[in-house]
């Protein structure tokens, strides 16, 4: 049973690491690309932290260190991502023609 539960976690986890690869390569501009690699590492790495876990037990030195992992992925790669993406912006990097873009207001509101 832990083996089927392994491959599942494992298998869910190339899953969104291979859609998010297509997502690389399919989308447009850099800050969509952005949103795939973030998706690709974070549901990419996370189940198969969690087969780690599965597979070795809760009491094993790998438990603490996947916990630490996934711990720091879900903190630091949506904080990473957006300053990559706020820097890009702050320098004029050009978006995809038919993206929505923020126009900065014209002088003082009344």
């Amino acid at each position: 049973m832990r083996e089927v539960v392994v491959g599942l976690l494992c298998a869910v986890g190339l899953f969104f690491s291979l859609s998010g690869a297509v997502g690389i390569w399919r989308m447009p501009d850099l800050y969509t690309r952005i949103q795939a690699s973030t998706k690709t590492i974070t549901l990419g790495a996370l189940p198969v932290l969690a087969a780690l876990v599965v597979g070795t037990g809760l009491l094993t030195p790998y438990t603490s260190r996947a916990v630490i992992v996934a711990f720091l992925l879900l903190v630091l790669n949506p904080a990473a991502s957006h300053a990559v993406a706020r820097a890009s912006y702050k320098t004029g990097t050009p978006q995809w023609e038919g993206a929505v873009t923020h126009e900065p207001e014209q002088g003082p509101r009344s």
